[in-house]
Parts: C-alpha cells; structure tokens; sequence
C-alpha cells in the first residue's frame, strides 16, 4: 500500500530527465555564438560551428557553405535576424577553401591569418600590437575588427551606414564591375559608363549619401518613420543601389539607382547587340541588328554571339549604310569625334577607311560625327541619346532597319513631260485666220485678268495692313509675328506632319537660329475679307492673352502668322509627344524568350511618375481657371493634350483656343468642344458650360493614368448594360464596395508597386471620383484638386459616379 502513492512520482521524474536530456542534446546542435575571437580560443575551424555576433545582435560572422562548391567554405558577415539571407562582406567567395583550412591567432606575433596551403588569405594580414592583445570583434553597425585592422577598409560589394567609402574600392561578385575613386563605375578595370564630379563620402543611416562637396543623394525612403536597415552595394548587373529592408514587407526594396537606363551600362549585351529596356527598369534585351545574324550555338560556348549576314567588300562603292534612330555604340579603338560639317563627309570619311564600322551622327548642327573603329560594343536604343548610328553593310544586303523615329528626307517633286504633237501636214486660210483672232482675243483676256489681278493684290495688302496695325504697336517683349514664306520655309513647305488637334494641324519645324517649333495651322474660324470684323479683333485679343500666360505646366507660345487668311500659332517642341503614346501602346504579341526581336518595346511610366505628371497638369488646369487675369476653358482635356519634356515633365496644350470660336457654338448641341469619352455631363443637357466642365474631364484623364485602359475602350463583361460597363462606376466598385484596388492599377507598373505607392493610387482614385460627380456644383475646383493630390487637405469618401442620363435628378 505505502508503494503506490510513489509510482507516479517516479514516473514524473523519468519524464523530466527525458526532457532535459532532449534539450541537452538539441542545444549542443545549435551554434555557438561568441561575442569575441581571441587567442584561447584558437583556431577556428568551418567545421566547429562557430558564429561571431555583435552585441546588438544584428550581424554576424564565420564561415559559411559555399553555394557553388559542395563541401567548400568561405568567411563572411551577414545580416542575423532577417529571414533573407544578405551577405555584406566577405573572404574568398569567389575561390573558396575546403575544411582544413583556420581561422587563427599567433600568440607570438598577434597576427591573424587565415591559413589554407601555407597561404594567409586574410585581407592585408591583420596583426595587433601589442601579441595576444587583441580579440577578433564584430560591431553593431556590422565592423569586423581585430586590432588596428577594419573590414570597413577592404569592403567586397557592400558598404553600411557611417562606413567610410572615399579611399576604398566596391567590386561586384562576379568580379566584372568596380566602384573606384568613389565617383567612377567601370567594366573590366578600364571601361567607365558612370562619373560623377564629387566624390561620394558615405551612406547615412537614413539612406542619403552624403557626397564630399556636402551635397547628398537622397533616397525616396528618407522620411521613413520605421528606420529599416539599409545597405549600399554593386550588382553583378554593374548598377550601384541604395537597398532599405522593410520588416513588414519581409523584402529589400530599392530605393536609389545611380544608373536609370540598364542599357548603358558596359558588358550588358556583346558585340554588335542593341541593348533595349524592358518592361521594367532592370530587365533588357539584347536585340541582334537587321543586317546582322545570331551564330549558332556550338558545344564548346554557351553564348550566342551576333555577327554580320554578309562579309563588307574592300570596295567602298560595294557598300552601303543602314540608319538606327535612337541608337548609339562605344567602345571602339578610336571614339574621337571628327566635327564633319555634314551627313555627307562623316559618312564619306567612314567609307574611306576600311577599319570603321559605322559612324554615329546627331541632326542638331553641332557638328557631332564619331567613327565606330574596328568593333562595334556596348550598343543601346534610347530617345534620350539624340544619335542616329550608320552601320556599314555589304550592297547586297536586303533588310530594312525598323529602330526610326528622327525625321527622314521626303521627296517633294516629281518629274513632268510633255510631248506635243506634230503640226497638220497642211493648212488653208481660213484656219490660219481663224488662229490669229483666237490669239488676239487671248491676249486681250489674259492683259484684262492681269490688269484686274494686280489692282486685286493692291487692295488686299492696304486691307491686310490696315487690320494688323494694332498688333505691331504690340509692347516690346510680346509674341513675335512671323511671316507665312517664313513659317512656310521653316517646315519644309508643312510636309512634317507631327499632330492633329481640335483647332487645327501642328507641324514640326526650324527657325533660322536653329530652334525646333512647332506650328500650328488654325482651321478657318472666319477670318479674311468676308468676316465682320468679330472674330479678326478677337483672334489679336486672344493671341495676346495666350502669349501672357506663363507656368511651367503649359506649352509656352513664342509666336504667331496673321498673313491674308492664314493664322498660325508658333509653340516650343515637346519631344516626347503625348502622354497617351506611353498610357496606351499597342497591344503586340507576348514575347517568346528564345526568339530574339529587333522591335524596341514601348517605354513605361511608373506610378510615382505618372502621379507627377497628374499633379502637374492639375497645376497648368488651375493656373489656367484662378490665376489668369482672363479665364480661360480649356474645353478638351485629354492625354493627346498633354505632352511629355525630355524629363518626363508634363506640358498642357491647345489651351485658350476655345476663345477662338463663337461663344454660342460652345453650348450648341451641334458644336459641342471636346472629344467623346471626355466631355462633361452639362454638354449633352445643354446646360451653362463652367470650369467643371475641365474638372470632369480631368477626373476621366486621372483614372486613366492609375489603370492604363482608355475609358471608352473597356467592358467589363459581355451582353451586359451600358451602366454596367461604365468605368468609373466599375472603379469605384472595385475600390469602395470590393476593396480590390489592385485591379484596376496598370498591370505593366504593378510588380514595383509598394505602400507608398498604393497610398498615391488611393489618394489619386479619390481625387477622380470626385471630379466625375454627375452634378457640376458636387466637384471640386481645380485649385482644389491640387491640393487634395499633393494631400494638404483630406478627402472624404466620394459618392458613386453615374452616367448623366442615369443618375438621380
């Protein structure tokens, strides 16, 4: 009886020990972390399961499995308590070592060295004096330190906060890219693609880099509030990166780029590829030239190598040039630039020497002519480099280049013959008097319409004179008033054609001084001899006010033609032409990776761009309704109205030339201002047209920019009600009542989207759903659009937009 009470007690006791001895054993597994290596504790093997951990816990140090060689190690620093896996320094990643090799302090010497084969592969041979006096230690900003000897001075990749970056040298792992001087990025130790003037000193913990002349790069995380952990490194890509590590993401994010186009960097494709940006900012392609050919791949190479179709003859006559437009090449042994006068002598020159390639050439004047010498590297397409690239190709060549987009020389005239033929081989008197009168009296008419034409011509210069007096009298510094031979010379006779508005033709053309304009024909608003004076006295009124109007968001006017019945506005040229070529390319086939294209894909706008360019136009829209001494509708807000700088800088055209036409026609149900998809409700129900009319517009033009879809194009399903397909309606069910807002953003920009992103496309919606409110006086004033963008002052919820002829009255 006394035994039983004491079984279960011995039971307990078994299961305690068990216990214990289960996590005894599972504690001698794990590693060994040390806060300091010193000489009683050496050597130090890979196999020893040893780990060096800085006091804050957040790196550490030992050795580590290569993941290229099995059974290989390497010595390194990484990040402790994250989940990915990011390496910060390193000692012979690329050549690791096997298992005997130690990690050791001499106790007579204090030197620390890494042992493999009789070598020490420690960097620069640390040693500290006096012996035994110094312990191998890891800072909490990451610093291995033993000594006087640092790693922030012989960094691998990566560089941390505070850590010193004048005097030291980043390569990439693949050893093919270097940082040096702190200002130079190079491929291969000789090629540079990236300088800048000032040197860069270090990173700050909040992600700027602070640059020797006290300027910084700032990244676009400088305000964050949660401080994530940060590193600056060199890619095996040959970019350098400011990465930022967000706890809640559980991902590095990149948050400066010294490098925005890939393609310019050296090494990206072989030779004679044309490098070409992807979809994304990282992703290329490398695009084998027409003319040329991808060789075959053989079993002793893994790369394909692009080489030309057919050999380039000794003869010059036996050779010709292709053109690619956009396109630019380096790295050849002769990159001077020769100031040839002309097309004609850069490529003369070229044909002359049988070692050039091709040459490169810019349509500006400036004399820009650069030989490709021997071989033709580093090949990329972008509208930014204003090069067109002749490459040399054999006669006989058959393939058209399709990289255009400069403007090509036009053929303007045709050949005329005229052949007559012969005379009777007899005559009488009669046809010959018959003839004679005939001559008299053409004669007689022919001085009569001469006589008649020129006293015409008089009267019509008196008239034209006597109606532009005023505008001469214009105050010094107005608009300057060309003439119609000279805008007519200035555009090649108005042959290039580079867009068609609501108003008129625009033309591409150049001044005399060598700028680019553009100039607009005006379509007829009854201007000349049967006009009763309304509308010529309002076109000088309008013209002046237009050329008072200055903002940075709108297309500045320098000019203008008022020459018999013409009227011509002269603007600046935007480059990048309009906003809707990058909203809404073409739809092309999706892209097999095997096949190499020679089709340069479309560029795309990201979401903190494209929120940039609908803050700016909603500026140019407000200055245009509250700052003007005159009001001005704009009356047709599109993205074909808004153009795109080099820069990307948003600049809002064909404002003002509303005021051109007839008041009464802007609420006529047959004249209606503006283009299908865009106009306001007010148009169709005839009601009195106010600067909401431009706040509707806008409202339809911002949900465009978020979802890259044309309103009028979308459906979101089939054999379904007009009301059903109704896109802003469908945005704002997909946004408020589903709460799956990243279906309507733009598939093209949604992998680089992160919550600061999202954060503008909420911002954004809301601001658009207001503007596309059925009743005018429910919007908001454009003043007031800017800032419920910028987010100085709250949104509320909106309420659902419906179709005019739907909604509630």
């Amino acid at each position: 009886m006394s035994l039983l009470p004491t079984l279960p007690l011995c039971f307990l006791c078994f299961l305690c020990f068990l216990c214990f001895s289960s996590q005894t054993a599972q504690q001698q597994q794990q590693q060994t972390r040390l806060l300091s290596f010193n000489v009683s504790q050496s050597p130090w093997l890979p196999t020893q399961n040893r780990i060096l951990v800085s006091a804050n816990s957040t790196f550490a140090a030992g050795f580590r499995l290569s993941p290229t060689s099995p059974n290989r190690y390497f010595f390194a620093i990484w990040y402790l308590n994250i989940s990915i896996d990011t390496i910060v320094w390193s000692v012979s990643q690329n050549s690791p070592f096997n298992h005997t090799t130690s990690l050791q302090i001499s106790p007579q010497s204090g030197l620390l060295s890494l042992n493999t084969s009789g070598a020490n592969l420690w960097p620069q041979f640390a040693s500290a004096s006096p012996p035994n006096s110094s312990q191998l230690v890891l800072s909490g900003i990451g610093e291995l330190s033993f000594g006087n000897w640092s790693s922030f001075k012989f960094p691998t990749d990566t560089t941390l906060p505070l850590q010193p970056i004048i005097g030291t040298t980043l390569s990439s792992i693949n050893n093919k890219y270097s940082f040096k001087g702190s200002n130079n990025l190079v491929f291969n130790s000789s090629s540079v693609y990236w300088r800048i003037d000032n040197k860069i000193v270090r990173l700050e913990s909040d992600g700027s880099l602070v640059k020797d002349d006290g300027t910084s790069f700032i990244p676009q995380d400088v305000a964050a509030e949660t401080r994530p952990l940060r590193r600056f490194n060199l890619g095996d890509d040959g970019n350098l990166r400011i990465y930022s590590f967000y706890h809640d993401l559980n991902r590095w994010v990149v948050v400066w780029a010294a490098i925005q186009e890939p393609c310019t960097i050296h090494g990206t494709c072989g030779p004679n590829y044309i490098c070409v940006s992807g979809s994304n900012s990282n992703s290329t392609q490398c695009v084998c030239p027409p003319g040329f050919r991808v060789a075959n791949i053989t079993d002793n190479s893994l790369t394909r190598t692009c080489e030309l179709k057919l050999k380039i003859p000794s003869i010059v006559t036996d050779s010709k040039y292709l053109q690619f437009d956009y396109v630019n090449y380096s790295g050849g042994s002769n990159q001077t630039d020769r100031q040839s006068p002309n097309l004609s002598t850069c490529q003369s020159e070229c044909s002359s020497n049988r070692r050039c390639l091709g040459f490169g050439f810019k349509f500006d004047g400036k004399r820009y002519c650069v030989h490709q010498i021997d071989r033709l590297l580093n090949g990329y397409w972008s509208p930014g480099t204003e090069t067109a690239m002749f490459i040399k190709v054999s006669n006989l060549e058959t393939d058209q280049s399709n990289f255009t987009g400069l403007t090509s020389k036009l053929e303007t005239t045709c050949p005329v013959r005229i052949k007559l033929g012969n005379p009777p081989s007899d005559s009488n008197d009669t046809t010959r008097n018959v003839a004679i009168i005939c001559a008299l009296f053409v004669v007689e008419l022919v001085s009569g319409a001469t006589a008649f034409y020129a006293l015409l011509k008089k009267y019509i210069k008196y008239r034209d004179m006597a109606q532009s007096v005023g505008v001469e009298l214009v105050q010094a510094g107005g608009p300057k008033r060309f003439g119609y031979d000279e805008l007519k010379a200035a555009t090649k006779d108005f042959s290039d054609v580079v867009g068609h508005g609501g108003f008129g033709v625009v033309y591409k053309g150049t001044l005399p001084d060598g700028r680019v304009v553009a100039v607009k024909r005006l379509k007829s608003f009854g201007f000349g001899a049967g006009n009763k004076g309304g509308n010529e006295a309002q076109f000088w009124a309008e013209v002046t006010i237009i050329a008072r109007m200055h903002h940075l968001n709108l297309v500045r006017m320098w000019g203008f033609c008022a020459d018999k019945s013409q009227r011509l506005l002269v603007y600046e040229y935007i480059p990048n032409g309009s906003l809707d070529k990058f909203l809404f390319p073409s739809k092309t086939p999706p892209h097999d990776p095997t096949t190499i294209t020679t089709t340069p894909p479309p560029l795309v706008l990201d979401l903190k761009m494209r929120y940039r360019i609908s803050l700016g136009v909603a500026r140019a829209i407000a200055y245009l309704h509250e700052e003007c001494l005159e009001w001005v509708l704009h009356c047709d807000i599109k993205p074909e109205n808004i153009l795109l700088e080099n820069d990307l800088c948003p600049k809002v055209s064909d404002f003002g030339l509303a005021k051109l036409a007839k008041k009464e026609d802007m609420v006529s149900m047959s004249r209606m201002r503006g283009t299908r998809g865009y106009m306001a409700p007010e148009w169709v129900r005839m009601e009195p047209i106010t600067a909401k009319a431009d706040v509707y517009s806008y409202g339809m033009v911002l949900l465009e920019m978020v979802s890259g879809v044309r309103s009028m194009e979308f459906k979101s399903g089939e054999g379904v009600g007009s009301e059903e397909w109704y896109f802003p309606r469908w945005v704002y069910e997909k946004v408020y009542e589903e709460r799956r807002v990243e279906e309507i953003v733009d598939r093209r920009m949604f992998d680089g989207i992160g919550e600061e992103e999202m954060g503008m496309v909420d911002r954004m919606v809301k601001t658009a759903m207001w503007c596309l409110q059925d009743r005018a006086e429910m919007r908001p004033s454009m003043g007031r659009v800017a800032k419920m963008l910028e987010g100085s002052v709250e949104i509320a919820d909106p309420g659902k937009p419906t179709i005019f002829y739907l909604g509630s009255e």
